[in-house]
């Protein structure tokens, strides 16, 4: 019986047909279509569906795929890309030509490193970048005017982005699980920092907290030490004088619903 190499099977990825994409489309509660290509075990994007465009989401998450193609960018009318889950190690220049996107999930893969075309995206207002490998931010991101959530944890920050002090809408900021480096002082609490509207605070605490922000722009600096029922500020967003991260709020009027986002703990609990 004659012998020889095996023929290597083809991913599922090269066998997947249009008619098959074609029964992957999914009506969303907002009355747009989804392609949903979620949990297909492809190593790489289906070639076939370069033939379709009249998709508003492109769902390709819990896959194995390593790379996107270039010709994704021909989607330019999709809002939602979600791709977390896969074995990405980089993202193409390519996407930043996806002008109309307002969502990008790309949790969950191998990033060390972002292309600056991503600070293309002006109409992006959701970006999970958590649970991947990296350590810093394009400067272009200052790009994203429309940002409102920014996701990093699990990564390998020790700083927080100064990009994103700049972004005037962002309203929440989650680095959970980063090695961030905070310069020590005894009477707080480490990685006890938290990000909150002044919608959400008493007014008591909001003219405290702006009496003190104003006094810190005046002395350009961002570390400074105040009563220890009032706040303690190590990072803001200098050009959006809503959002605020501080270490603690006066004890007398605090509550839990003031919070709107998760403290820089080291901890991986709550949302990404």
């Amino acid at each position: 019986m004659a012998t020889g190499k095996r023929t290597p099977k083809s991913g599922k990825s090269k066998k997947f047909s249009l008619k098959m994409a074609l029964s992957c489309f999914q009506l969303t509660p907002l009355k747009t279509q989804r392609l949903n290509l979620s949990c297909k075990d492809f190593d790489s994007v289906p070639k076939c569906i370069e033939e379709l465009s009249s998709f508003q989401e492109l769902d390709l998450s819990r896959n194995r795929i390593r790379e996107i193609p270039t010709f994704t960018a021909i989607f330019f009318s999709i809002t939602v890309l979600d791709l977390h889950s896969n074995q990405l190690e980089e993202l193409p220049a390519s996407l930043g030509r996806l002008q109309n996107l307002l969502v990008l999930n790309v949790c969950n893969n191998r990033l060390r490193s972002l292309p600056g075309e991503l600070g293309q995206l002006r109409n992006l207002q959701t970006l999970n970048l958590a649970l991947n490998r990296l350590d810093a931010l394009p400067a272009s991101i200052v790009g994203l005017k429309e940002l409102r959530y920014v996701g990093l944890s699990d990564n390998r920050f020790t700083h927080f982005p100064g990009c994103l002090r700049r972004l005037k809408k962002l309203e929440k900021v989650n680095m959970a699980g980063n090695p961030i480096l905070i310069h020590q002082n005894p009477e707080v609490a480490p990685g006890s920092f938290l990000l909150v509207q002044k919608s959400l605070l008493c007014e008591n605490c909001l003219e405290r907290c702006q009496s003190f922000r104003r006094k810190m722009e005046k002395e350009e600096t961002t570390r400074e030490t105040c009563s220890p029922k009032l706040l303690l500020f190590f990072f803001f967003l200098p050009h959006n004088p809503s959002v605020f991260l501080w270490t603690s709020v006066d004890q007398t009027h605090r509550t839990e619903s003031v919070w709107t986002s998760l403290s820089l703990k080291q901890s991986r609990n709550g949302p990404n």
